[in-house]
C-alpha cells in the first residue's frame, strides 16, 4: 500500500503552492508582518522574482541574480544527491 507516500506528495504540493504567495511576487516584504517578512525575504522565490521583475522593467537588480542562481544551483544539487541516494539504496523486501 502506497497511501502514505501519496499523502506525503500531496503535503509537498501544498507547500509548493503556498510559497509564491509568501514571496515578493504580489506584495513587497516591507509591508508584511515581521515573521512573514523574514520568511519572504529568505525563501527561494523572492530573489528569482526580484531578478525577473528588475530585468523586465529595466530597474536595478542588485545581488538578486546571484542569490537566484545560488538557490537554483543549491536546490538542484540537493535534489540530485537525494535522488542518487534513493536510487542506490537496497530494495526493501
Amino acid at each position: 500500500m502506497c497511501v502514505f507516500g501519496t499523502e506525503k506528495r500531496l503535503l509537498s504540493l501544498i507547500f509548493q503552492f503556498l510559497l509564491p504567495f509568501t514571496s515578493s511576487a504580489f506584495v513587497r516584504p516591507a509591508s508584511m508582518p515581521a515573521g512573514l517578512r523574514w520568511f519572504a525575504e529568505y525563501q527561494p522565490f523572492t530573489p528569482v522574482i526580484d531578478t525577473l521583475r528588475g530585468l523586465l522593467l529595466g530597474t536595478p537588480i542588485g545581488h538578486s541574480a546571484v542569490l537566484a542562481v545560488a538557490w537554483c544551483a543549491g536546490l538542484t544539487l540537493v535534489g540530485y544527491l537525494w535522488a542518487r541516494a534513493v536510487f542506490n539504496r537496497a530494495p526493501a523486501r
